[in-house]
């Protein structure tokens, strides 16, 4: 018998779950694993991610040829549209970006499937990454991998990829994965400050007694405080002489969970490289323009390297490329914008023609740059000299002839008086 006494079964105890009071401290001690949907519960997430996805989706795609050193805007094709309003896919332009900037945050990067009727573009269709999975080889130096979605294996070619801290070209590592300290932090205090509000601004605590309590007694202050807690109606518990509550956690006051949450907020918009007054929309023209040039232009980088890579053929390659038009978010005020026109005609950077496009205005046909009556232009082709207030052209080869001695004559020595 003893034997067999010795083969008892093992109980284990289930696996219990924390409380919602104690998820600061999980925070801290870095259990917690964010979702995405639980990300986008943290206002400054939504708030970064936002401002990028709108400003991304207001920029319109151009696509430019460049030949014998000149560049020329191509406006009739038809991938152009697919970037900039209909994609052919249930979603829209401004939906897809919006789409496939929060999955280049917060997932493994941005999906676009690109459906191809030979090598014609039909039609670009977003695909949730976390429908994406990835099959990669080992080879660390030739790297290789196939793009799988509902079982069907795809070649990287035909998805349009914006991939954020990609080792692989194949998936990208989000900021959830990243810093997922700091977001845990944030979303607990979310989710602490909802229970706080819940149990009404109750304090958490033990009750202390001097006697012996029944077991009446104790359901009944059970039940009593069970009713205080809930925060649905006025209630009131009685204790009775020699029982006493003693507080077990602070109030959201005392942890200054305000002041931490104006703390988090910054530390977040700083994982996006936004200032939080743009976020706050208090900034000033300087943050703003900070913000495009830190936060977004990179990103624009990401998505048109991208298209580049996989929307335009081989042989299109060594002309085509598209690019975000950014002249409208880059210019400053009026008096900075006509302050550098000033400068750039004056020293012929630009036509008035070039000033008055930019700025939307009618054009003059006006087709001169300004040269000043004191410049002295030389043409490094014809190697002459041209100057405009004496109108007089000069060939600088003429000029280096004069300059050379002349080669004594053969057979009659230099040093002869008798020459």
């Amino acid at each position: 018998m003893g034997l067999f006494n010795r083969k008892k079964i093992e109980e284990r105890a289930d696996p219990v779950t924390p409380p919602v009071d104690n998820v600061l401290l999980e925070a801290l001690l870095g259990r917690t694993t964010l979702t995405k949907e639980q990300a986008l519960n943290i206002p400054s997430v939504v708030g970064c991610i936002k401002y990028a996805a709108d400003t991304i989706s207001m920029l319109p795609i151009k696509l430019y040829q460049e030949k014998d050193g000149k560049v020329a805007e191509i406006k009739d094709d038809h991938r152009l549209k697919l970037l900039n309003d209909d994609t052919g896919d249930t979603l829209d332009a401004v939906q897809f970006w919006r789409a496939m900037v929060t999955d280049y945050f917060l997932g493994k990067g941005g999906y676009a499937y690109i459906k191809r009727n030979g090598n014609n573009v039909e039609s670009l269709h977003y695909v949730d990454d976390v429908s994406v999975s990835i099959t990669i080889n080992t080879d660390p130096i030739f790297k290789n991998y196939s793009i799988l979605v509902n079982a069907n294996t795809y070649m990287p070619h035909e998805f349009v990829k914006i991939l954020r801290n990609t080792k692989d070209g194949a998936s990208g590592k989000s900021i959830i994965n990243e810093s997922s300290t700091v977001l845990s932090v944030a979303y607990n205090s979310l989710v602490f400050e909802e229970t706080l509000v819940q149990k009404g601004g109750n304090k958490k605590g033990f009750l202390k007694s001097s006697k012996k309590l029944t077991q009446e007694v104790m359901d009944a202050l059970k039940a009593a405080f069970k009713k205080l807690y809930s925060n649905s109606t006025d209630n009131v518990v009685v204790l009775n002489e020699g029982i006493d509550f003693q507080e077990a956690s602070n109030t959201s006051v005392e942890m200054q969970l305000n002041e931490n949450k104006k703390t988090n907020a910054e530390e977040i918009c700083k994982l996006f490289l936004f200032p939080v007054n743009v976020i706050n929309g208090i900034a000033s023209e300087k943050e703003y323009s900070n913000a495009f040039k830190m936060g977004i232009l990179p990103l624009l980088r990401a998505i048109t390297s991208a298209i580049n890579r996989d929307m335009l053929l081989e042989r299109e390659k060594q002309s085509f490329y598209f690019a975000f038009d950014t002249k409208e978010m880059l210019k400053g005020s009026i008096k900075e914008r006509f302050d550098a026109y000033a400068v750039a005609i004056d020293k012929g950077f630009m036509k008035i023609d070039e000033v008055r496009y930019m700025e939307d205005y009618e054009a003059f046909d006006i087709d001169w740059i300004n040269v000043g009556l004191n410049s002295v232009l030389y043409d490094t082709k014809t190697k002459s000299i041209y100057t405009p207030n004496t109108n007089i052209q000069t060939d600088m080869t003429d000029i280096k002839k004069l300059e050379e001695p002349e080669e004594p004559t053969k057979g009659v020595a230099q040093n002869d008086p008798s020459n």
